[in-house]
């Protein structure tokens, strides 16, 4: 199995839509409620390459099977070395070590751009990525109560920060 990790191009972004919708759909890994369109998704991804951050993608077998990014963790300038990224792996691809990859790669794209430090938001019921950030040497810096609400419950963010 040879997962080629890359940059991101626009004809990616049918099979990253898949990706990110079934996990809008069924998990609280994003704490959105609607799925997105192609347009939608391409626009996020033209804004945060138009700014200068990476949107990576792994391939297997010439299919999509995760993407990763990362871009300002707030608006305010004083923040312009803090950024807080995503990864996502197909569903069906979890645990092969795609989430790696792209972690790895982001990891390494920030330090190049003389970045500080590397936030990551999680909703507190995915104690897997929780884990799987730790052994980033991710640190849990932050938990903030009820800051979400989907699938008719309240949800717990967990903040969690690497220096870099």
């Amino acid at each position: 199995m040879d997962i080629k990790i890359r940059d991101y191009q626009i004809q990616d972004c049918p099979a990253i839509l898949d990706i990110i919708n079934e996990a809008i759909l069924n998990s609280t890994a994003l704490y959105d409620y609607n799925v997105r369109t192609l347009n939608t998704q391409k626009a996020i991804f033209e804004e945060k390459l138009h700014k200068g951050f990476p949107v990576i993608v792994a391939e297997l077998d010439n299919e999509i099977v995760g993407f990763g990014y990362y871009s300002e963790f707030r608006f305010r300038e004083a923040y312009k070395f803090t950024v807080e990224h995503s990864v996502y792996a197909n569903k069906n691809c979890i645990g092969k070590g795609i989430g790696k990859l792209l972690l790895t790669e982001l990891i390494e794209r920030a330090k190049k751009q003389n970045l500080h430090t590397m936030i990551g938001v999680i909703d507190s019921e995915n104690t897997n990525s929780i884990d799987f950030h730790k052994k980033f040497g991710f640190e849990e810096v932050g938990f903030i109560k009820e800051s979400g609400f989907k699938f008719n419950r309240w949800l717990h963010s967990v903040f969690m920060q690497k220096m870099l």
